[in-house]
């Protein structure tokens, strides 16, 4: 079983850290996928330590931007790595977005709606940098999407919108996607990123998108390097972040290929491993109080 001494508690000194990123669903979110209540008064202590904190996610910027917004939060993130990396905003500015090559969207889109009319279960989300759009309205898929998009419009048909500002397409699947959908997906790979990002979500990107890729811009912009990075996560959508930072934490509830990326396991998210790892690793530092 892990226990929190795995990890040196002089690991953020050691390593010279100055940016902590943290996946949010089935890392840092409880199963209840709300942000556990314990984080705020981790984020004061991490912002006194001079590091900074950025949630890294599916999810759209609005919807992170809203989620951190609590009035129990003294410091809150400034950071965030949006749509998988597609979307990278920094004290309120864009510091990158990467769109899919239009082609590549109406050929997406065209095969996903194929699927459907043949009988799976699926749904689509197409993405830009400040909308997502939906045009399957049932309440089994809104209640799916209205957590992960703040700020979503309805339309007729998504196949009708224009593919030229595309940021991510994020496909929504009632039964295990990576057995399911993934498959019929396969042929994309070559020309797009195809990610797993859930049990029911398989994202859509740039070949050159990823959280990774977000990663390195924010600490570009961050002027530090990403050796100075500590990255949490769990799933298939995690890889390149964990495989970018210099350290990497896997969750005990991780798929078993992001385990074995890990330089160390945490608690499970639902025993809020995120917390417990931070608040053993700023306890072991000297140069910030509790």
């Amino acid at each position: 079983m892990f226990s929190p001494s795995d990890i040196p508690a002089t690991l953020l000194r050691d390593h010279s850290i100055k940016l902590v990123v943290a996946d949010m669903d089935g890392t840092l979110l409880g199963d209840d996928h709300q942000i556990p209540a314990g984080l705020w008064p981790l984020l004061s202590r991490l912002d006194r330590a001079g590091i900074t904190f950025a949630p890294a996610s599916g999810r759209q910027y609005a919807t992170l931007y809203e989620q951190f917004n609590d009035p129990a939060a003294q410091v809150a993130p400034r950071c965030f790595i949006a749509e998988n990396g597609t979307n990278v905003v920094c004290d309120d500015t864009t510091v990158s977005t990467t769109m899919i090559a239009p082609d590549i969207v109406r050929e997406v889109v065209g095969k996903v709606g194929r699927l459907a009319a043949r009988g799976h279960d699926v749904g689509l989300v197409v993405c830009t940098p400040e909308v997502a759009y939906i045009d399957r309205t049932d309440p089994a898929f809104l209640d799916q999407t209205e957590r992960y998009y703040a700020s979503m419009r309805r339309v007729d048909s998504v196949a009708e919108l224009s593919p030229d500002n595309v940021i991510k397409i994020a496909i929504f699947g009632f039964d295990s996607v990576e057995e399911t959908i993934y498959p019929h997906l396969a042929n994309f790979t070559g020309v797009a990123k195809v990610a797993v990002s859930g049990a029911h979500w398989i994202d859509v990107m740039s070949l050159e998108a990823d959280k990774g890729h977000g990663l390195r811009h924010l600490c570009s912009q961050l002027g530090i390097s990403p050796e100075q990075t500590l990255a949490f996560g769990d799933y298939l959508n995690d890889c390149e972040l964990l495989q970018q930072a210099g350290v990497a934490v896997a969750m005990a509830n991780a798929h078993p290929r992001i385990a074995e990326l890990a330089d160390y396991i945490a608690p499970p998210n639902s025993d809020q491993g995120v917390l417990t790892v931070l608040t053993r690793l700023l306890d072991g530092c000297d140069y910030v109080s509790s």
